[in-house]
């Protein structure tokens, strides 16, 4: 069975001298330069084997950023916007800056002033609070504790029952 060949792609003079324009800049990102060079020898006419081949890239990447390029044509991007990595799919943020800056808040207030028993602050407590306030409606013990991790906060390494002298 014979292989379709890829849609024609035709660069306006514009297009092709902003792209060379950025294979020439020695400050363009590899990445972006490889796509450039993907895009200029498909406007040559090659197809995605030969341009893997020229470029020693696997035959998906070739056809990854033929297509890409013919998705955001319609957009009217500039040439290096196009050229970028698609936005990554994930799961969406679960907490606002300010969810999390509360919970900052409470990891360095003294635990006694929330009605708590305990001379330190422990992750598990800290969820149970922040829920019980309401300012975030659940919250994983595990989760707690990474984000005090990356905020290098210690709550039961604070001394902020001692008052300065």
């Amino acid at each position: 069975m014979a292989r379709l060949a890829p849609k024609e792609l035709n660069l306006s003079d514009c297009d092709r001298l902003e792209l060379q324009q950025l294979l020439n800049r020695h400050s363009t990102e590899q990445q972006i330069a490889l796509r450039a060079k993907i895009i200029l020898l498909a406007s040559e006419g090659k197809n995605h084997g030969e341009i893997a081949r020229t470029l020693n890239i696997s035959l998906d990447m070739a056809r990854l950023w033929r297509n890409r390029w013919f998705e955001t044509s319609d957009k009217k991007l500039p040439i290096f916007d196009r050229l970028q990595d698609s936005g990554r799919i994930g799961a969406p943020v679960k907490f606002s800056m300010e969810q999390v800056i509360e919970l900052f808040a409470l990891a360095c207030s003294k635990p006694e002033d929330y009605g708590r028993p305990i001379s330190h602050w422990t992750n598990r407590e800290l969820a149970d609070e922040i829920i019980k306030q309401g300012i975030i409606e659940s919250i994983s013990v595990r989760h707690v504790g990474r984000l005090l991790e990356e905020a290098e906060l210690k709550p039961h390494q604070s001394r902020y029952w001692l008052t300065p002298p």
